[in-house]
């Protein structure tokens, strides 16, 4: 089936869950699960317009869940009891990955990617190169770009519902600094770094501190931008609190590669990782 019956397909089943009884629907929901697995389709990609979400891909992957059935999956001495069956093939796709990492099936990991000890949910997109340091998290169809490194802790939020919410993005190059927490659609612009215990959402104001007056972005980091945890006064009924914030301090160099641009940012800014 090509791209165009998939997402027909797609669409009626969503619009009529009866029909996730038919074969032909189960064939085309696995066969886009397997096509996110290969990379052939994500959930969102980069247009010249923007990151485009793809919605009908997103439907496939909620999809998914009521046509599988339970079973035990043995890894070694491990068992587990799941719906998901879990990504294989690592060797051959050129990914080293480090005890106890887990990736469920329905996820791509590209080549040279590193998994530590940590867990990549189904429809999550994982771009060349990129670390995925202990216990971080890649949730679902959360997109994460070459090049970058999620630090120890980080936890990457996962999105399915509502369907035209976009999901986490994380573009090439970014350094996610540890325990930091990125959800609800938070798109992190390329070469972006951000310090340690940085929690981003939606609502998160983003504070750009290092001209004469602020400027306050919600949901985006602009590129190479050095972000590091803040608090703001707000007065509240019962007085005035510091609630949470990031603060742009600074920006990674164009001038000079990747890795000394880091570096530098780092040691510049004080930055913790």
């Amino acid at each position: 089936m090509n791209v165009l019956d998939l997402r027909t397909l797609i669409e009626r089943a969503w619009e009529a869950r009866e029909r996730l009884q038919e074969p032909e629907t189960i064939a085309a929901i696995d066969a886009v699960i397997a096509a996110i697995d290969a990379g052939e389709l994500r959930v969102a990609e980069p247009t010249a317009e923007g990151w485009q979400v793809n919605e009908w891909v997103k439907k496939a992957v909620v999809l998914y869940f009521p046509i599988r059935k339970m079973e035990t999956l043995e890894a070694g001495p491990m068992e587990f009891h799941d719906k998901m069956a879990l990504k294989t093939g690592y060797a051959e796709k050129g990914i080293r990955v480090v005890p106890h990492a887990v990736a469920r099936y329905g996820a791509f990991i590209d080549r040279d990617v590193i998994l530590m000890p940590s867990y990549v949910n189904i429809g999550a997109y994982v771009g060349r190169r990129t670390m995925v340091d202990t216990w971080a998290t890649v949730g679902s169809c959360a997109q994460i770009g070459s090049d970058v490194h999620l630090s120890g802790g980080v936890g990457i939020g996962g999105v399915l519902e509502p369907l035209q919410a976009a999901p986490v993005i994380i573009e090439d190059g970014a350094f996610i600094g540890s325990r930091c927490i990125v959800v609800e659609g938070v798109h992190v612009g390329k070469e972006a770094v951000l310090g340690a215990n940085v929690v981003l959402t939606a609502s998160t104001k983003i504070i750009d501190v290092t001209g004469e007056e602020p400027i306050e972005y919600r949901g985006f980091v602009p590129a190479r931008s050095v972000v590091i945890p803040g608090s703001q006064a707000k007065t509240f009924a019962a007085g005035t609190y510091q609630v949470p914030c990031a603060l742009i301090i600074g920006q990674r160099k164009e001038s000079t590669d990747k890795k000394t641009s880091l570096n530098d940012a780092l040691r510049t800014y004080n930055v913790a990782v």
